[in-house]
């Protein structure tokens, strides 16, 4: 939940504020790329908390705090670093499936969307007219990379630029 809702926001940090989750699980993720990430994942009930708009649409609530530790490469020191998001749902759910959905969430924000931002740079397009018909296209070319096996796209729209040939595989073989 971001600031684009802020009346549904404010809701639900005063729920969370005030009331005690039934739900509850920490976990401690160490040593992956110079980070150590620990994780609350908290669920709260909404019956009749929220506005007459929302109540049909939102079965549950969540606040998941992460405070996270990042080692400076340069310094070796640790960095600290906290955040704590706000999630509604349309159903019910416990606090690691909760967690697992927030998780999956972000695999698909950086398999997905990071490369279309940084990869494709998709955000600095100029095209103005017909832009969904080239986002299509981008989409196209990721669908066949992906099935080709290549996990570094940067790396592969490298080779695939220097090699018509290889490019034009990629359509024969699926490689």
């Amino acid at each position: 939940m971001k600031g684009n809702q802020p009346g549904l926001h404010d809701a639900l940090a005063a729920l969370c504020a005030e009331r005690e989750p039934f739900d509850r699980l920490e976990t401690v993720d160490r040593g992956r790329h110079g980070r150590q990430e620990h994780r609350r994942v908290e669920v709260f009930e909404v019956d009749g908390r929220l506005d007459q708009g929302w109540r049909p649409w939102i079965a549950c609530a969540a606040r998941v705090t992460r405070l996270t530790w990042r080692k400076d490469t340069r310094t070796g020191l640790w960095a600290r670093g906290e955040e704590v998001a706000l999630y509604a749902c349309q159903v019910r759910l416990d606090a690691a499936t909760f967690g697992r959905a927030v998780r999956s969430h972000w695999g698909i924000e950086n398999r997905d969307h990071h490369v279309r931002d940084r990869i494709l740079r998709e955000d600095d397009s100029r095209i103005r007219r017909k832009p969904g018909m080239f986002a299509r296209l981008r989409s196209f070319a990721l669908n066949i990379l992906r099935a080709g096996g290549v996990t570094n796209v940067s790396e592969a729209l490298y080779t695939n630029a220097l090699s018509l040939d290889r490019l034009l595989a990629y359509g024969l073989s699926g490689a």
